[in-house]
């Protein structure tokens, strides 16, 4: 078999994955310095541009969702620190940094040396709370590390006359930016140390750039603040900042203004609390008196009952009080006794037989009182009937009918005639009326037919 037939041969789309997979491998995330040139941003909102410096330059992409992290978009010409993964565009064989953070340049270094000062210190141990110190309560001086025209000052003066105007300041002013600040601060925390007077010490400067903060994240200060032996407290910055200091500090504030409070008593809280002691406390005392004088009482009163007059005293009041009861026993006695006889004898006037005949004589006036209402209601009764009677009678009676034009024909045996059948042609009827009585003849009968024609009985109509 031919050599040539056993050689490892990469198509352009292998080789160029195979590479990119290398450079991704070897070197990890790395971190570049250099100026932007070139910057591209398409509709798609990724970031496409070149870093160069004196002699060289560096394709990179920056895709959208790392680079929308990113406060202000960059320029070309703009110095900056990039940090991302070496790779390489298949496509085009191209080689590029694909980068996923960016920051300018200045503040980007400092925050690599502040991170790897950072690490270094915490692996010594010295951002550890076992190794830092407790802050007196009640410091009687104070010492400020800090620029002797600076705000920081002032804000620490301002709370210190509010909080605890009592207390004693020394102030070891020193440079806070600068070159040479982190040597003067360095000075001051050691010149504090030597003369010993403060009890609390207070390392401070108002905000600024992380440049102008770096003295209180240089090395030689926190070595410094770590070898006094006075407590320190840091109140570098604002809240946000964060320095070396701040970290190795027993006690970090966020604000100068905040660490004078922290290193102060509050008199006005200590008065309110030293007020709420001294209440707590007489009111104690007063419940104790109160239940001394309690048990005063109960000992003089067991004493007073022990003592043999108040025995005699007892006794003599119990003999009043049997010799009371004795009495009204007797009255009670006395009383019942009336009340029997009262009793009786209006029992035996009552058997008397002149008002047995004095009740007859009331009961009979009652029934025949009676009698007669019952007598009177039952002739009325009997005359609203009769009146109803009649004047249904009436309601009822031929002659009402009479009255409104009607007649009643009767047959001379004075028969009612109720139809034509009862009666022929040529006989005589009498016709009663309202006020009398007409004498008639049949001349001729007819019969209804349908109610509404008639039919001659005799053959005539």
């Amino acid at each position: 078999m031919n050599s040539d037939d056993r050689r490892a041969i990469f198509t352009v789309s292998q080789l160029n994955r195979e590479v990119g997979l290398l450079l991704q491998q070897g070197f990890g995330r790395i971190w570049v310095q250099g100026e932007i040139s070139n910057l591209s941003v398409p509709r798609s909102g990724h970031w496409y541009l070149s870093l160069k410096d004196a002699g060289a330059q560096l394709r990179c992409a920056m895709f959208r969702n790392a680079n929308r992290l990113v406060g202000q978009p960059p320029r070309d010409g703009d110095e900056v620190l990039v940090r991302g993964r070496l790779g390489l565009y298949e496509a085009r064989g191209d080689f590029q940094l694909i980068i996923e953070h960016m920051e300018p340049a200045g503040e980007g270094a400092l925050r690599l040396q502040f991170e790897a000062l950072k690490q270094k210190l915490a692996a010594e141990g010295l951002f550890e709370p076992e190794r830092k110190r407790s802050i007196p309560s009640n410091p009687t001086c104070l010492g400020i590390v800090t620029s002797a025209t600076g705000a920081a000052l002032r804000d620490i003066r301002a709370v210190l006359a509010r909080r605890c105007p009592l207390i004693d300041v020394v102030v070891y002013p020193t440079l806070v930016q600068g070159d040479r600040a982190a040597a003067g601060v360095e000075d001051a925390i050691a010149r504090a140390n030597i003369h010993g007077e403060a009890d609390v010490l207070i390392v401070s400067r108002g905000g600024g750039s992380l440049e102008d903060l770096w003295p209180f994240n240089e090395e030689r200060v926190a070595r410094a603040i770590v070898a006094s032996r006075i407590p320190v407290i840091s109140g570098v910055g604002h809240e946000v900042d964060t320095t070396i200091t701040d970290l190795v500090a027993d006690l970090r504030a966020p604000t100068p203004s905040a660490a004078a409070e922290l290193a102060a008593p509050d008199l006005r809280e200590r008065m309110a609390v030293l007020t709420s002691h001294a209440a707590q406390s007489q009111r104690a005392l007063r419940a104790l008196l109160a239940v001394r004088t309690r048990e005063v009482t109960t000992l003089h009163h067991r004493v007073t009952l022990a003592h043999p007059g108040r025995h005699l005293e007892q006794r003599a009041q119990r003999v009043d009080e049997l010799a009371e009861r004795l009495q009204r026993l007797a009255y009670s006695r006395l009383q019942i006794a009336g009340q029997r006889l009262n009793a009786l004898d209006s029992r035996l006037g009552g058997q008397h037989p002149r008002l047995g005949l004095q009740r007859a004589a009331r009961h009979i006036d009652q029934l025949q009182t009676a009698l007669t209402r019952a007598t009177v209601r039952k002739l009325d009764d009997q005359r609203m009937r009769v009146g109803a009677m009649g004047r249904e009678l009436e309601a009822v009676s031929p002659l009402a009918v009479l009255n409104r034009g009607f007649a009643v024909a009767t047959n001379p045996e004075q028969q009612v005639i109720r139809s034509v059948s009862q009666v022929s042609a040529g006989d005589a009827i009498d016709l009663r009326l309202t006020d009398g009585v007409l004498r008639a003849r049949v001349e001729t009968t007819i019969r209804a037919r349908d109610g509404t024609s008639g039919e001659n009985v005799d053959g005539q109509s």
